[in-house]
């Protein structure tokens, strides 16, 4: 949705929601995700066909700096029917490497062959899977004190870039492009159903339910596949 709507909607949604403990002074925190691809762009062609059952792995991290004590996750991103839900694992930083270099058994051997990373490296190995994209943003995160499953979340300045597959999730790089740059993308995360005055909002404000991907946006932006809508 434009900024401009956005801004109308988080400060209506305020009287309702509090937000997330984890932001910082400026309401929002950073994220940086490190996704996972192969040749065949497997998982953008899912996404973009609308498989009702798909995963795909990333790196993530919440601060662009390597020194910083912040944590870093593998995580799982998976799709089932219209349920989407993630799993993951802490990684240590100086692990990384392990990752980025294909040495799976050191990997296992470290974690006590943790049954998720046992299904990521199967999983790595059997699709050729590697990193391929950075999509970078500040989120502002609201939740309810009424309703724990309900969440909404504000995502700004998206933008995304290429890495290679030996690049670190802290690649510092200046190929940097816009994601529907004016834009703000608003998630909304519940169980079941959200609450009659979020309702009234998306009937005030005319807002429809699109499914998008900052995953798959980012591929496109990027130039690496393309959506031909055939």
């Amino acid at each position: 949705m434009p900024e401009k709507t956005a801004t109308l909607i988080e400060n209506e949604i305020s009287n309702f929601m509090t937000k997330d403990p984890y932001t910082k002074e400026n309401s929002n925190y950073y994220v940086r995700s490190q996704y996972f691809e192969n040749n065949l762009y497997t998982n953008f062609y899912e996404k973009v066909d609308g498989m009702m059952e798909r995963h795909k792995y990333r790196i993530r991290t919440y601060d662009e700096s390597e020194s910083s004590t912040m944590p870093v996750y593998l995580e799982r991103k998976s799709r089932l029917l219209e349920r989407t839900f993630k799993t993951r694992i802490q990684i240590k930083t100086k692990d990384l490497g392990l990752i980025y270099n294909n040495s799976y058994d050191e990997l296992l051997e470290r974690y006590n062959r943790e049954s998720f990373l046992e299904r990521f490296v199967f999983d790595s190995i059997r699709k050729r899977l590697r990193p391929m994209v950075l999509v970078d943003y500040q989120r502002s995160p609201y939740m309810s004190e009424y309703d724990t499953n309900f969440r909404l979340t504000f995502d700004r300045n998206i933008q995304s870039s290429t890495c290679s597959e030996k690049d670190s999730i802290f690649l510092n790089t200046s190929h940097w492009r816009k994601v529907n740059a004016g834009y703000c993308t608003l998630e909304v995360k519940f169980l079941r159903r959200f609450p009659p005055w979020f309702r009234r909002i998306i009937q005030h404000y005319h807002l429809k339910r699109i499914s998008i991907s900052k995953f798959s946006t980012g591929m496109e932006v990027c130039g690496l596949a393309k959506d031909t809508g055939l």
